[in-house]
C-alpha cells in the first residue's frame, strides 16, 4: 500500500532529519519557546551562538522575567527583528504571573502570550508535548503550496486559510513532534526557496509543483513595489575626556524599539539647531564619516553619520532612563547592527586620530 504525505515525510526524517539542535536535547517547552522565537525570520546557522548565549544568562522563565530588558536586548543584538526580544520578556512575565514560571499546555494560553500567533503556538506544542497541531510556518507554506500547487501569495488570507486546511488534513495519527520538525526540515534543507531538491524529495512523486515542472513559480511571490529610501543625519556625540557617546533609548515600539541608538534629524539644518540648544558652549568640532544603508522590511534607511567632539557635557545631560554615556568598551544595552557599525568607524577614527597625532610628535 502507498504510503501517505504524512509516513513518507516521517521516513525521510528518520534517516535525514535533525536531531541534534540545542533545543531539541530535552524537548523543554522553555527552550524550544526560545528558539521558535529565535528562528522566526532567522536562519538555524545565525540562531545557534544567540540561542547558547542567551540560554546561559537567562537558563529558566523566572529568570527572564525577572531580568532587565536591556539585558535581554543587549543578547539580541544582531539578531535583528527586536520586537521578539520585547515580546518574549513580556510574556515571561506573563507565565510567571498566570502559570507559575511553567510554560502552558493549552494552545489558547499559549496564543494569548504576547508574541505567539498560532502557528508558533502549536510548533511549541508539537515539539514539547507531542501534541497534534499542525504548523504553518514559512518553511510549511512553501512546501505545501508546491505540494498542492496552491495559487496566489500565502500572505492574504484566503490563501492561508487554504494551506492551514492542508496543513490539518495531512497530520499524522502520532508522531507529532516528529512530524513537526520533519516538515521544517523539509522546507529549510530540501523545498528551499530556490533551486529546490526535488530528486531526493520524499513526495517529489505526488507534489503538483514537481510534476507540473512549477517550482520556479510557487509559491506565487508577494507583489513587488519599490522600496522607499530615507534619509537621515545621526548626530553621534562624543566626549573627547573619556570617548563615551551620548546614545538615547528609542521608544518601546517602532524600529529598533527599546534599543539605544543616536540624535536622529532630518536634515542638518535641524540638526544645527539641537546642537546650538545643547551644545552651544561645548566647544564642538565635527567630522563626516561614511554614509550606512540599512534595508528593513519596508524601507531603505541611510543613516549621515556626523561625529561631533565635544570638550565637556553640557548641563542637564544625565545618565536616566532616557539616554547613557556609552563607553566605546561596551556595555551591556541593547543596540541595533547599524548603531554597532556606526560605533565602529567612530573607533577607527579615534584610532587613526591617535595614530597620526603620534606621528607627527615623532617627526617634531
Amino acid at each position: 500500500m502507498k504510503k501517505s504525505f504524512s509516513q513518507q515525510v516521517l521516513s525521510w526524517f528518520d534517516v535525514h532529519g535533525r536531531k541534534n539542535l540545542p533545543w531539541q536535547v530535552d524537548r523543554d517547552a522553555y527552550k524550544i519557546w526560545v528558539s521558535e522565537i529565535m528562528l522566526q525570520q532567522t536562519r538555524v546557522e545565525t540562531v545557534i551562538p544567540y540561542y547558547a548565549n542567551f540560554m546561559q544568562y537567562f537558563p529558566t522563565v523566572k529568570k527572564l522575567a525577572t531580568a532587565n530588558i536591556d539585558e535581554v536586548l543587549h543578547l539580541w543584538t544582531g539578531l535583528g527583528y527586536y520586537a521578539r526580544a520585547r515580546n518574549l520578556h513580556e510574556a515571561a512575565k506573563k507565565i510567571c504571573e498566570r502559570h507559575d514560571g511553567t510554560f502552558p499546555k493549552n494552545i489558547d494560553d499559549v496564543m494569548a502570550l504576547p508574541g505567539i500567533g498560532r502557528s508558533t503556538a502549536a510548533a511549541i506544542l508539537a515539539l514539547s508535548f507531542d501534541q497534534a497541531h499542525a504548523i504553518l510556518d514559512g518553511n510549511v507554506k512553501r512546501v505545501l503550496a508546491r505540494y498542492f500547487a496552491v495559487q496566489g501569495w500565502p500572505g492574504k488570507r484566503e490563501v492561508e486559510l487554504q494551506l492551514w486546511q492542508h496543513a490539518d488534513a495531512l497530520l499524522p495519527p502520532q508522531r507529532f513532534a516528529e512530524y513537526t520538525q520533519a516538515m521544517m526540515d523539509l522546507g529549510a534543507t530540501l523545498c528551499t526557496r530556490s533551486n529546490p531538491n526535488c530528486r531526493i524529495c520524499p513526495v517529489q512523486g505526488s507534489c503538483e509543483a514537481n510534476v507540473q515542472q512549477r517550482q520556479s513559480e510557487l509559491p506565487t511571490p508577494k507583489p513587488s513595489k519599490k522600496i522607499p529610501q530615507r534619509d537621515v543625519v545621526v548626530a553621534i556625540i562624543q566626549d573627547s575626556d573619556d570617548d563615551s557617546i551620548w546614545l538615547e533609548k528609542r521608544p518601546p515600539a517602532g524600529i529598533w524599539g527599546g534599543l539605544y541608538s543616536f540624535p536622529e534629524f532630518e536634515d542638518n539644518t535641524k540638526l544645527d539647531i539641537w546642537l546650538n540648544q545643547h551644545y552651544k558652549n561645548c566647544s564642538p568640532s565635527f567630522q563626516s564619516l561614511p554614509v550606512i544603508s540599512h534595508t528593513f522590511s519596508h524601507f531603505r534607511l541611510h543613516m549621515h553619520l556626523r561625529l561631533i567632539q565635544i570638550n565637556k557635557r553640557p548641563n542637564g545631560v544625565m545618565e536616566d532612563n532616557l539616554g547613557v554615556w556609552y563607553k566605546l568598551t561596551g556595555q551591556k544595552i541593547g543596540l541595533a547592527t547599524p548603531v554597532k557599525k556606526a560605533l565602529e568607524q567612530v573607533l577607527n577614527y579615534n584610532k587613526e586620530q591617535a595614530h597620526d597625532a603620534h606621528g607627527a610628535m615623532c617627526e617634531a
